[in-house]
């Protein structure tokens, strides 16, 4: 997946991208809510993470706008606030969830999972096309009986893919779902990932075919 966080406390936004980076999701900082609108305006994101009080704003407006543009990217609120009528507000607002301040890392993890399966409309973890099954959440892809680990940018690709099937990708947006903008990428690197996934698949009623001058889809046969 890939994160926008919001967030100007320096020392937590930079303990949440190293462990969102482990866990193998692409995550872009913003310190406040104009860069956080710059990442919006030039980048597509599966989540957004927003602090509240920032140094140019309340994240609320921020909020607020953001679901006027019809914009449906899922927002998770962090928040230092507990009363109730300030949680109820944001959530009437437009945010999908929200963590009181402090929180535990494997909590944020836990929610970021459950906000995306709700969107997805679904209740489970696992997401299966054809014959393949893919646990995002242990990394594993199952296709018959056989279970095969995966490496982060592997799994977060085939996930993007297998939650769109038959959308076609262009590499450029390949390349944006998966980096960050401090990683140095070409798009060469998406034909290395598409061939490792395309091996692990063999055998599969599923495929990822190539579109010339367009991108790359997932099949199902």
């Amino acid at each position: 997946m890939k994160y926008l966080l919001i967030e100007d406390n320096a020392e937590l936004a930079a303990a949440l991208c190293d462990r969102m980076r482990l866990d193998g999701h692409v995550i872009d900082h913003a310190a406040t809510l104009s860069e956080g609108a710059d990442f919006l305006h030039v980048g597509d994101y599966d989540l957004i993470l927003l602090d509240i009080m920032l140094p140019d704003g309340d994240g609320r407006g921020f909020l607020e706008r953001h679901r006027a543009r019809q914009d449906d990217t899922p927002v998770i609120v962090l928040t230092a606030r507990s009363e109730v009528s300030d949680r109820v507000g944001m959530l009437d607002l437009g945010a999908d969830d929200y963590l009181t301040k402090p929180f535990d890392h494997a909590e944020l993890q836990a929610r970021c999972r459950a906000v995306m399966r709700r969107r997805a409309g679904a209740a489970q973890t696992v997401i299966r096309r054809g014959t393949v099954a893919l646990n995002p959440v242990a990394s594993v892809l199952t296709v018959g009986s056989n279970e095969t680990t995966l490496r982060n940018r592997e799994l977060r690709l085939l996930e993007l893919f297998m939650n769109a099937p038959g959308q076609i990708f262009s590499k450029d947006k390949l390349v944006d779902r998966l980096f960050s903008y401090d990683d140095t990428v070409t798009e060469n690197a998406i034909e290395v990932y598409v061939g490792r996934l395309r091996k692990h698949l063999e055998g599969s009623s599923v495929t990822i075919s190539t579109h010339r001058g367009l991108g790359y889809r997932l099949d199902e046969g």
